[in-house]
């Protein structure tokens, strides 16, 4: 293997652990994620090891890793822990460099953070702690009508009338989408439904700078609902390469500050 100096960032979420390693030159050299699973701390070495492979490095080549998400604690090899509002901020920021709103879709929570063209928070909001319009949302609909998770973005794709959802609750949406399957609603139509539906949370969480940046892991296997969030603020929405990363991008950034 080569040794070379690296970075390790770590994204432990409630949902799925990311681990980016970066080499000196801030290039992307090794990635891996994983469900969060019952033992974070077993979830996020398996992640740095598949990391780790994909870079053709070892452990002792880290020079710094930093964790973040709601499992950060439990990340024992990182020499620091800091928050998912600024390591997503950190991550997004090294795409776009300049004033930016980002809307982060994760698992359990989305966030809104708002940047000055240097990089320095404005602000943020996150969502109530009700998990509508997350990723465990559309994950629960997708038990709901048995189709596969990763089919849920194609299948919007193809609707011809989203159906429209009065409830943005996640138990009683699965309740008002097993009505609509009853009342003989095609599937599309129930899942472009739902994709509004998490659109809309989103625009009624903040409002937005000029230029907007999606980042998470519903935003990387759901990229229609960039395409609908566009068309309803009107203007182009930006999406930093392997958006489900940008928190432990922006840990793994935050690594070599250290």
């Amino acid at each position: 293997m080569n040794s070379i100096p690296i970075y390790a960032g770590v994204d432990l979420g409630a949902s799925r652990t990311k681990v980016v390693i970066l080499d000196a030159g801030k290039m992307v050299v090794g990635r891996a994620v994983r469900k969060s699973g019952t033992d974070f701390a077993v979830t996020a070495e398996t992640c740095l090891d598949e990391a780790l492979s994909m870079a053709n490095a070892n452990r002792s080549d880290i020079v710094a890793t930093v964790s973040t998400g709601y499992g950060r604690k439990n990340v024992s090899f990182a020499r620091k822990s800091l928050t998912e509002i600024g390591c997503h901020a950190k991550g997004c920021y090294f795409f776009f460099p300049k004033a930016i709103t980002i809307i982060d879709i994760g698992g359990q929570d989305n966030k809104i953070i708002k940047l000055d063209e240097k990089g320095r928070r404005i602000s943020f909001k996150m969502n109530r702690k009700c998990s509508a319009g997350t990723g465990s949302f559309l994950e629960e609909m997708s038990l709901r009508l048995d189709i596969p998770l990763e089919e849920m973005d194609n299948l919007a794709r193809s609707a011809c009338r989203p159906v429209e959802l009065g409830s943005y609750c996640t138990v009683f949406s699965g309740t008002e989408v097993l009505e609509k399957i009853r009342q003989g609603e095609k599937v599309p139509d129930l899942v472009s439904g739902l994709f509004v539906s998490v659109v809309k949370r989103i625009m009624e969480m903040d409002s937005f700078s000029d230029t907007v940046v999606m980042s998470g892991g519903v935003v990387d296997w759901n990229p229609h609902i960039v395409k609908m969030l566009q068309e309803r603020i009107d203007r182009p929405v930006l999406v930093p390469d392997h958006p489900q990363y940008s928190g432990a991008m922006g840990a793994a950034l935050f690594a070599m500050t250290l």
